[in-house]
């Protein structure tokens, strides 16, 4: 079961949801089920000896959670 990353289209609320086969998630903030399913974030771990880590993004090199490359899960 997956966690889906979602905005729902009526009150641009963005959350996460653990889903089901089948399920259609509604958004926890309006509860309507007008919501689409966004491109997740990832982290990578970088080489060498360090516990270094950079977030890599599949929606053009911004992070999704805040669209502007500026929050903690960014850097």
């Amino acid at each position: 079961m997956p966690i889906y990353e979602y905005q729902c289209e009526t009150c641009t609320h963005q959350f996460e949801e653990l889903v089901r086969n089948g399920e259609h998630p509604s958004c926890p903030n309006c509860q309507s089920q007008n919501v689409q399913r966004r491109l997740s974030t990832f982290c990578k771990k970088s080489g060498g000896s360090g516990e270094t880590f950079s977030a890599q993004s599949s929606g053009g090199g911004k992070c999704s959670g805040c669209s502007g490359g500026s929050c903690a899960s960014c850097h």
